[in-house]
């Protein structure tokens, strides 16, 4: 398998520069066509309407997330126009609570999507349906990037988050054709069960699994000595100087990561590297 076709999805202005031009980087290492979607957002819901609110003032966002569409697009062309890929741009409006089933639509025909962040202060709440959307009903594995990140290349040397879950297991099948040119993939294994059948060698049937498909491979098992299994992740990720972390996506329910948070939101949130995730 191979990348070829590339998906950036954006919905704001302040963040459509620093995508395309990450998707561009990416697009342009691995030979690959990129699609990018311009989504102008009606935020208006149905069925949540105020008390007066009328025709007139549901034509006027409809309008508005037109207009915003149309910008995004006009900016979007002449970014990708001068670039030397094989690109297209598609301009479409949504309503807030479609979105992850529009951007779905796209991600699915997508062999990978390059998404900013969705968490931060400067982050619109349009930006998290996109990425659950890429992810979870498009099936596509994703890459978010971290604001104000370096350039989106092959990466050199890759941090594996793994627990031997299915989504961890999924994430690194996607990401091979990533981890097949690095220098070297890291498995990390954070506080391995005491018991169990891999306790005498976590990480081993996964090195394995790597090696014999030329992945150049360590192993690296953790203690747990910070609070959070992210913060002893996101730590290692700079001591070793990885330029890409390999993690599944939300090992609890997507409404328990939002509400107590978890490895895959703290990663997010605070990773200052690109991070490649897949479900």
């Amino acid at each position: 398998m191979s990348f070829k076709t590339i998906l950036a999805v954006v919905t704001d202005q302040s963040h459509l520069s620093d995508t395309i031009s990450q998707g561009i980087s990416m697009a342009s290492a691995l030979d690959a066509h990129m699609d990018v979607v311009c989504l102008g957002v009606d935020r208006t819901q149905t069925g949540y309407y105020y008390a007066g609110m009328n025709a007139a003032v549901l034509q006027e966002t409809l309008h508005q997330a037109r207009q915003d569409a149309s910008e995004l697009a006009a900016a979007a062309k002449k970014q990708m126009g001068q670039s030397d890929l094989r690109w297209g741009v598609t301009e479409a409006v949504c309503q807030l609570a479609d979105i992850a089933r529009f951007v779905a639509s796209h991600a699915r025909f997508a062999d990978l999507a390059i998404l900013p962040r969705p968490y931060g202060e400067d982050r619109g709440i349009e930006l998290e349906p996109v990425v659950e959307g890429a992810l979870f009903e498009g099936q596509s594995p994703v890459i978010v990037l971290p604001e104000n990140g370096p350039e989106l290349k092959l990466p050199q040397k890759v941090a594996i988050g793994w627990n031997e879950s299915t989504e961890a297991l999924r994430a690194v099948r996607s990401a091979l054709p990533l981890l097949s040119q690095a220098q070297t993939a890291h498995i990390v294994v954070i506080d391995p069960p005491k018991h169990g059948p891999n306790r005498s060698d976590p990480g081993g049937q996964l090195s394995q699994y790597l090696a014999r498909h030329g992945v150049k491979v360590e192993i690296d098992v953790l203690s747990k000595t910070m609070p959070r299994v992210s913060d002893v992740m996101r730590r290692h990720v700079t001591d070793i100087s990885a330029d890409l972390v390999v993690m599944g996506a939300y090992g609890h329910s997507r409404f328990r990561e939002a509400i107590l948070g978890g490895a895959t939101r703290n990663m997010l949130e605070n990773c200052e590297v690109p991070v490649f995730m897949a479900h």
